[in-house]
């Protein structure tokens, strides 16, 4: 077991998530960044999907009741066991009773912590992800919350460290445009690819709210509700467009105007309130 002491704003069981289940209205859900829960767990030998701690600006702290070899990825930041300062992306060796603290990120939002073996609390259709949009898998950590970690895999972690590219500034990420394009004016459409926006305050699992040019429609009748893509770009009337993320609805009724390529969802992800994005215009 790994106790938790501290959960910080906001800790989660999170794997990569229960694909297949959108026509019974269950969305995949699973890690916010997906390549760096799965860096996590190839630097502890897991297979990828493991399950595994994701953080929402620090502040987690654990404690074993046994030793375990752990690896910390994603937001960088401060890491400390007992006290001694660890780097991110390493392979950590936390002796039993010992305090694991993961400090405030300089840089990204979103932390993964991965144990040797997995966080083996009970699978709910087949993930232990947690779903904060329809409450499915396990409640997000509190103080007191004992984890499970499963058995040891037979591989052994064949790197102690992985060097991972750090990027500071505007966040640019590409995006296709579309479904629902035609449904705005080409001014709009144009400020999209050409206008800096702002991540808000309003930032959770399910999306961020984005600040900048108003994307006004050119078409003024309602939409019916139609599939939600990870990724998806949606206008609200307000013309403030909301990146959606990996607790997403299944389904929406304000239009899409672009959808993020996959990979720049992970980027997406570690945005934090106040940084500037810009979308780049991709065909796929």
């Amino acid at each position: 077991m790994i106790e938790v002491v501290a959960p910080g704003p906001l800790a989660t069981v999170q794997d990569l998530g229960r694909p297949g289940h959108a026509g019974i209205g269950v969305g995949v859900s699973g890690a916010a960044d997906r390549g760096s829960l799965r860096l996590a767990n190839r630097l502890v030998g897991n297979p990828e999907g493991a399950a595994a701690v994701e953080t929402t600006f620090g502040g987690l702290v654990l404690r074993p009741d046994r030793d375990v070899t752990v690896a910390v990825t994603g937001a960088d930041g401060p890491i400390t066991v007992d006290g001694r300062a660890e780097p991110v992306n390493t392979v950590l060796r936390v002796r039993a009773g010992a305090q694991l603290r993961l400090g405030t990120p300089v840089r990204g939002l979103r932390g993964y912590l991965a144990v040797r073996g997995g966080i083996a609390v009970e699978p709910v259709l087949g993930s232990r992800a947690t779903d904060v949009l329809s409450g499915l898998g396990p409640p997000p950590l509190a103080a007191g919350t004992r984890l499970p970690i499963g058995p040891a895999p037979r591989e052994f972690p064949v790197v102690d460290q992985a060097p991972v590219r750090t990027r500071d500034g505007e966040l640019v990420l590409a995006a296709v445009p579309g479904p629902r394009a035609d449904w705005f004016t080409d001014r709009a459409v144009d400020a999209l690819f050409g206008a800096p926006f702002e991540v808000s305050a309003e930032i959770d699992r399910v999306g961020m709210r984005l600040d900048g040019p108003e994307l006004t429609r050119s078409r003024d009748e309602e939409l019916p509700s139609e599939g939600m893509a990870l990724g998806s770009l949606q206008v609200p009337p307000s013309g403030r467009p909301t990146l959606f993320l990996a607790d997403h609805p299944v389904t929406g009724g304000y239009p899409v105007i672009a959808v993020l390529r996959a990979a720049d969802v992970d980027r997406a992800a570690q945005a934090r309130p106040g940084q500037r994005i810009r979308f780049r215009r991709t065909e796929r």
